[in-house]
């Protein structure tokens, strides 16, 4: 059992690092000295008191993921409110069984929240997942004028559903607002590959310069970080130039 809590401890105060885009450092200290690495990372960069029973309840999600959807459900038996709903939507998609999530957060949807920005874009993500492109669509009519839309993920899966089912002219228009500099590294590569497969290969030339331009000024830890998505970034750029 202790075994499996030291790499619970380590599994949560990697993510954690990783999440707070904490120093690189600290993926070594943690790595190198498993118990000791993460009870100094707790200690000095995540515990509180306040934060106890969070931590707790966070190691045992990463241990034994299946104990928090069972937990959520009972409280949804025993209240069934928007919110309980939405954290079982929610468990359901961290453990990609999101045909549950859907269920869920259609429920949580049917109610006097039919409109909620934050459960709606989770739906909208989950039928992204399932590849029900269509039902993104729908989803995205109901949030598509809040503030929080724009730019936002759930725009961008949008703007892929439309490429999905052949719309392409609106498809650019909405995945080009997710191009801002220092930002958004992966989603714009998936935007240089819509570029290239739609026979724009200037524009998705023009936009991978620009990234690897970016990529020479990042900080090491984001180097790190991004690592995979420049290699990336290069490959589709050599395929172009060859």
């Amino acid at each position: 059992m202790l075994y499996y809590l030291i790499i619970g401890l380590q599994i949560y105060c990697l993510y954690h690092a990783y999440s707070t885009r904490n120093k690189i450092y600290w993926y070594f200290i943690i790595l190198l000295a498993p118990g000791l690495g993460s009870a100094v990372y707790l200690i000095t960069q995540v515990f509180t008191k306040k934060d106890a029973e969070i931590v707790q309840k966070e190691i045992t999600a990463v241990i034994n993921p299946s104990k928090k959807i069972k937990d959520l459900e009972a409280r949804v038996a025993f209240s069934d409110t928007f919110q309980s709903r939405v954290d079982l939507a929610d468990a359901y998609s961290e453990m990609s069984d999101f045909d549950n999530a859907i269920i869920n957060y259609k429920e949580a949807l049917s109610g006097s929240h039919d409109k909620d920005y934050y459960a709606t874009a989770q739906l909208l993500t989950a039928y992204y997942q399932k590849e029900a492109y269509e039902d993104v669509i729908t989803m995205a009519q109901i949030i598509k004028d809040k503030p929080d839309f724009e730019t936002s993920k759930a725009q961008f899966l949008y703007g892929l559903s439309l490429s999905k089912v052949g719309r392409e002219e609106e498809a650019e228009a909405i995945l080009k607002k997710i191009d801002k500099r220092y930002s958004h590294y992966e989603e714009r590569l998936i935007l240089a590959r819509f570029y290239k497969d739609t026979n724009k290969q200037e524009e998705s030339k023009e936009l991978l310069e620009e990234l690897i331009t970016e990529g020479d000024y990042m900080t090491k830890p984001n180097k790190q970080l991004y690592k995979t998505t420049f290699l990336e970034i290069q490959k589709l750029h050599s395929e172009l130039i060859a």
